[in-house]
């Protein structure tokens, strides 16, 4: 559905974005992951035609975003970092005024603004003007104004940004839901967003891509050595006597921690990942010996991405005016 090959953007001496190439296939919500001042947001503006590049190519389902941009840009709802709201309309009369900017035929518009309302519950906001509206229903209207023209693609740059906890929750289950009908592109450096929603990840950092697969295979890959965590309610020796008959076991690690209870980090080979804990439960379970806790210590997406990527400065910021659109250095 989208596909970029090699990539390049650069302002002045600075390269925001470095010979970048991905593919984002039909369906499900994709993870665009990376720091601040990663490149995610000039990627973004470069795909949905917003955005010249200094080189390489970005087609659309085919046509090319530079070559074709009518075509291209049909198949894409954007919604960036600053929804692209005018304060004194009331969201009924922002949504008509997108609809027919978007070219939708005054018989389909209405139909299509009532979709991309009842989506976005903003049926209680439909006669407010959005200057009065809070950060969330203004978020609200600018993803219902990248649903009009009814692309495939919907690309939200930072979705959740300076909302409060239930705001947050709102836009996340909507992004789901949208991930059902549509290919939903995110951009994010807040992991547990990408968690929450995302099916797989792209990381990239100083405008290069560092990974990109499922939130499982980027985890699985850079687990390393995997560990089961005990706490048993026994002394060193016995522990040692029960684990010393498992296969599989590569190293341990005792720590006392009161109350008669010993926590053990047990090493593993990953092949007896999957048995070892219920061998190990059943072991302590015939001597009596109460575990208290039993769990596998492994890898989080929080480190994969800080293995991957590393503390963007300020020199690597990318450059944009207060209302964060970008601006080329002239």
């Amino acid at each position: 559905m989208i596909e970029v090959k090699n990539l390049t953007k650069r302002y002045g001496n600075h390269t925001a974005v470095s010979d970048l190439s991905f593919k984002i296939g039909t369906g499900n919500v994709y993870g665009f992951l990376g720091p601040n001042g990663a490149g995610k947001t000039t990627t973004m503006n470069i795909i949905t035609g917003c955005l010249a590049a200094t080189s390489g190519e970005v087609s659309i389902d085919g046509y090319d975003i530079f070559d074709e941009p009518e075509k291209a840009k049909r198949l894409i709802g954007y919604l960036p970092e600053q929804p692209p709201l005018y304060p004194d309309m009331t969201t009924e009369e922002y949504l008509k005024f997108v609809a027919e900017a978007k070219g939708v035929k005054k018989n389909d518009a209405k139909r299509q603004i009532r979709y991309a309302t009842e989506i976005t519950k903003l049926q209680d906001m439909f006669k407010r003007q959005t200057k009065y509206l809070s950060k969330g229903y203004r978020q609200r209207v600018g993803i219902a104004q990248a649903l009009l023209g009814e692309p495939q693609i919907v690309i939200l740059d930072e979705p959740t940004v300076g909302l409060d906890p239930r705001q947050i929750i709102d836009i996340r289950e909507l992004i789901k839901q949208l991930g059902k009908s549509h290919t939903v592109v995110i951009s994010s450096h807040i992991l547990s967003e990408v968690r929450a929603v995302c099916s797989a990840a792209m990381i990239i950092s100083k405008g290069k891509m560092v990974a990109n697969d499922t939130l499982e295979n980027l985890e699985r890959m850079y687990a390393g050595e995997v560990s089961i965590i005990l706490r048993v309610k026994a002394g060193e020796i016995d522990i040692r006597r029960e684990l010393a008959v498992m296969d599989g076991i590569l190293g341990l690690t005792f720590t006392q921690l009161g109350g008669g209870v010993t926590e053990v980090v047990i090493d593993i080979d990953e092949a007896f990942r999957e048995k070892l804990p219920e061998k190990i439960f059943y072991a302590f379970a015939r001597l009596n010996k109460p575990i208290i806790h039993l769990s596998e210590n492994q890898v989080s997406l929080e480190d994969v991405f800080l293995e991957l990527t590393s503390q963007a400065d300020i020199s690597t910021e990318e450059p944009h005016d207060d209302a964060g659109t970008e601006v080329s250095n002239k």
